[in-house]
């Protein structure tokens, strides 16, 4: 059904996204869905999609394993400390998803490791996060930071510590792996290396959109299109669609080195909200968890540099990699600040940093996950899912609004 309260651009209306080929062949095929990216949010839309017995196909710009967007590395937090009730809902739903994708792929996605949210400042509403928590059954607890240091002695706290044993980190790379074949099994049609280079909505229920694919064009004719293209979400839909403010950034985390082995069993992930008025080289928030092979990621919460992701230069800014370097110096004991690989990955984020999860004719969109969406990926994609399925009106918060 097409949403009543946004107007669909009429029959004739083009977007490229990016540059057009030189077309060697045209074909024309028509599918029930199509799901436009195929990193985490797109996968698992995908998954949801073929479970519910429909016809989708998938595709990918990319090669597998690619680092271009933000769905790739090893882990992800795995954050349960939220105090909104919708947002702890859909956590609520996305741990019991992640166990049954886990069934399903025979891998293991979830390193229920704990994590602990510690600092001060505006986002430190721990009583009100530990109150939500304790409501929907997930455990919780409070410690004093001698507590926190005794039990974590490779990371120093001044405040009291808001710890969730049943939170820690997720495979993200396993699992955008896990998500594809998954979906395969129940019949989706994934295809990489296929680049969408324009969309044309037809009707309220039926769009036209170009896949190419090593200079060949293919057109396929979808009665429901879901685009999860991460950092190029404004390329492809700018103009088609009302977005809200898309703001692309270059992030620049590192791992650094443990310097004491024996600490590695006991690392907790970590969210550190600190108050800027009080060290002035903090950037924002700091974020980290132990990828157990290469050291403990640490990075500041969306403070990159505004890019076009198709010009990237995957190079860190310097000044900000000297104050993490620093922040790791003096809050983190338990690495070496002198021995670290940087990592460069892509932000994608509304103003408000609330998700974007809505439909407009025959588009549903997901968009604005960057910095805390991935720990949702499959209950994300069972509401992409079921927008475009027609079954359900999106959340307030989620909305593109009238």
């Amino acid at each position: 059904m097409c949403d009543p309260h946004v107007p669909i651009l009429p029959c004739g209306t083009l977007r490229t996204y990016g540059r057009r080929t030189s077309k060697k062949e045209r074909t024309i095929e028509h599918v029930d869905t199509l799901v436009i990216g195929g990193g985490a949010m797109g996968s698992a839309t995908a998954w949801a999609l073929a479970r519910a017995g429909r016809e989708v196909v998938l595709a990918e710009r990319f090669t597998p394993g690619h680092a271009n967007g933000a769905s790739h590395g090893e882990f992800r937090n795995f954050n349960v400390a939220y105090a909104e009730p919708d947002y702890v809902a859909m956590l609520v739903e996305a741990r019991r998803l992640w166990g049954e994708l886990e069934d399903e792929s025979g891998e293991k996605l979830l390193d229920l490791v704990g994590l602990v949210n510690h600092g001060e400042g505006p986002d430190a509403r721990f009583d009100a996060v530990h109150a939500q928590l304790e409501g929907a059954g997930i455990a919780s607890e409070f410690l004093a930071p001698e507590a926190a240091h005794d039990r974590w002695p490779g990371m120093r706290f001044d405040t009291r510590v808001l710890f969730s044993p049943e939170s820690g980190r997720v495979r993200a790379d396993d699992s955008v792996v896990a998500l594809q074949r998954a979906a395969q099994g129940h019949g989706a049609d994934i295809r990489h290396e296929t680049r969408a280079v324009a969309i044309r909505l037809l009707t309220d229920d039926l769009a036209e959109v170009e896949l190419e694919r090593d200079g060949v064009v293919e057109t396929i004719r979808a009665r429901s299109v879901v685009v999860t293209a991460g950092a190029w979400t404004e390329k492809l839909l700018g103009g088609l669609i009302p977005l809200p403010r898309l703001i692309v950034t270059q992030e620049q985390p590192a791992h650094f080195a443990v310097s004491d082995p024996a600490l590695v069993s006991t690392w907790p992930s970590f969210n550190h909200l600190r108050d800027r008025g009080r060290d002035d080289y903090w950037y924002s928030d700091v974020y980290g968890m132990l990828t157990p092979a290469e050291g403990v990621k640490v990075g500041w919460h969306g403070t990159g540099l505004e890019i076009d992701p198709d010009a990237r230069t995957f190079e860190s800014e310097p000044v900000q990699l000297a104050a993490l370097r620093r922040y790791a110096a003096e809050w983190l004991p338990g690495v070496d600040p002198d021995a670290f690989v940087e990592i460069s990955c892509t932000y994608t984020s509304t103003d408000t940093t609330d998700f974007v999860l809505d439909r407009v004719g025959p588009v549903t969109i997901g968009a604005g996950f960057s910095g805390h969406g991935f720990k949702f990926t499959p209950t994300v994609g069972r509401i992409l899912a079921d927008l475009a399925m027609g079954r359900s009106r999106p959340a307030a918060r989620f909305s593109l609004g009238s």
